[in-house]
């Protein structure tokens, strides 16, 4: 008894080396990398947030619109130079795909929609594997959290609102064109009132058609994402150029993913367009 009384009145001068202690320790750092799912806003418009990942989308979009005026204002030549033949070869090759897949007449109709969905996409991926993309930001002060980095520039399709809105764009159109092909005539593919199971058929096929947009969505976006986490935890672990092969496969990956949307999508408008004979 007499032990545990001295150790009790003895405490004081432990509790005071614990204070000071804490004082001064250094806060743990939580992680390596700060990945966020969320794109992060960075200033705002009135009441509209401009968020990392839109700014890339307006890089991405504006850069093609200048290319596009500035190839349209240097005009055709007969003898092409290299990037007008490479320009021409990417052209060809969606068209070809196309018209094997559509037919010739369709084609023309479809066409411009599945190259516009590739190189927006396949640029939206690739911009998120430039060097500072995601290292060059800025600093902000937030109320509880102290302050946060906020890169200047996210990968446009690592950003699940970019993906949905892409998605919603495909589907529309898929409806559009099946309506301007087959008229209302194309809405029994969903409303079959002939028979019990021709209404289930129905019923199925117009829940598919919002499993589209899940599955256009979040195969886009899962893939492009955790490419990005892939990379920033590599590069954050071991040195920069053992990283350099994993750089290599996300530029596959993004080539892949820009490739696989727009040939699912020129399916599906296919599709939409084919009455029942045809597609039997």
């Amino acid at each position: 008894m007499t032990i545990i009384a001295d150790i009790s009145q003895n405490t004081e001068p432990v509790k005071r080396v614990l204070d000071q202690t804490a004082a001064h320790a250094q806060p743990v750092k939580e992680s390596l990398v700060d990945i966020s799912i969320n794109p992060e806003p960075l200033f705002h418009i009135g009441g509209f947030t401009v968020t990392n990942s839109f700014l890339a989308t307006m890089v991405v979009s504006l850069g093609l619109i200048l290319f596009a005026v500035w190839m349209y204002k240097r005009g055709y030549r007969l003898i092409p130079d290299r990037l007008q033949a490479f320009v021409e070869l990417v052209l060809e090759m969606f068209l070809s795909m196309t018209e094997s897949i559509a037919g010739s007449q369709k084609a023309r109709l479809f066409f411009p929609w599945i190259i516009t969905f590739f190189i927006f996409i396949i640029l939206g991926n690739w911009i998120g594997l430039l060097p500072g993309v995601g290292t060059i930001g800025i600093k902000h002060y937030l109320p509880g959290n102290g302050e946060i980095f906020i890169p200047l520039i996210r990968g446009v399709n690592a950003d699940l609102n970019t993906t949905v809105a892409l998605a919603l764009v495909s589907v529309m159109l898929t409806q559009y064109y099946g309506l301007k092909t087959l008229g209302l005539g194309y809405l029994r593919k969903f409303f079959n009132f002939k028979s019990g199971i021709g209404f289930f058929v129905g019923i199925l096929e117009l829940i598919s058609e919002f499993a589209k947009i899940i599955s256009f969505a979040f195969r886009l976006f899962g893939n492009i994402f955790a490419g990005e986490v892939l990379l920033m935890v590599i590069g954050a672990l071991i040195p920069v150029f053992v990283s350099i092969p994993f750089l290599g496969l996300e530029v596959f990956v993004g080539f892949i993913q820009a490739f696989v949307f727009a040939t699912l999508s020129l399916v599906f408008f296919n599709m939409a367009t084919q009455s029942h004979s045809e597609a039997s």
